[in-house]
């Protein structure tokens, strides 16, 4: 008798599916970002603030909800760009075969970067591999400093992780060292940012992090 495990064998299809994503993004030359976070950490809006600072690029963004496309119209009225809403009939991560549809669906020709928007959940969508160049976490001060300490999956698997909301640390026992440290104790290589979208802070750091990655892995400037 022979015992299948079902997660290994989907996540290994999931991550075959990840090669055939990476190679249309690198042979149209565009660089693909991951926002994840849990809801209501702040993507939709951080994603308003941070575009117009790249406004050197042709930016694309998918929306990924299990229903509604408010989401997908805030982007699109705020920033301008190329914006599709994609429902995933109830599912609580994005997978590669939906990476890629949405892809091809929102068209990447005249696109140099590619933002999808994560369905909001701390757990599932850290298993799943999305083809992208990177992935952006979100973790707000409302959600506490110890994140990292529960979800870890989610902290392993960022490039680059952003504490929002820090407009509101005084309302809250949120201490920036203990958030460090924890998240460091997940990821010592992640590059981290504290970021405000009411007050602006760090939002012009993190856009220029980013330039330099879409500069160094795609070649755009």
């Amino acid at each position: 008798m022979k015992t299948v495990l079902i997660k290994e064998d989907i996540l290994s299809r999931n991550n075959e599916r990840a090669k055939d994503v990476r190679a249309l993004t690198k042979t149209k030359n565009v660089f693909y970002v991951n926002v994840m976070s849990s809801p209501g950490a702040g993507k939709t809006t951080l994603l308003k603030k941070l575009i117009p600072l790249l406004s050197e690029y042709r930016i694309g963004v998918i929306e990924a909800d299990i229903d509604s496309e408010k989401d997908a119209l805030d982007v699109e009225r705020a920033t301008g760009v190329r914006t599709i809403q994609m429902h995933t009939g109830g599912a609580c991560h994005i997978t590669c075969q939906m990476s890629m549809e949405a892809l091809e669906a929102l068209g990447l020709d005249g696109l140099d970067v590619v933002f999808l928007e994560n369905i909001g959940n701390l757990v599932c969508p850290a298993e799943f591999d999305t083809g992208a160049n990177m992935n952006l976490v979100l973790t707000s001060v409302p959600e506490g400093d110890d994140k990292p300490l529960k979800y870890p999956l989610m902290f392993e698997v960022a490039s680059a992780v952003a504490v929002t909301k820090t407009d509101v640390c005084p309302v809250f026992d949120f201490d920036r060292e203990k958030a460090v440290a924890n998240i460091r104790k997940r990821n010592a290589g992640a590059d981290l940012f504290f970021v405000c979208a009411k007050t602006g802070e760090g939002i012009p750091e993190l856009a220029e992090y980013l330039k330099k990655r879409i500069a160094s892995e795609v070649g755009h400037e």
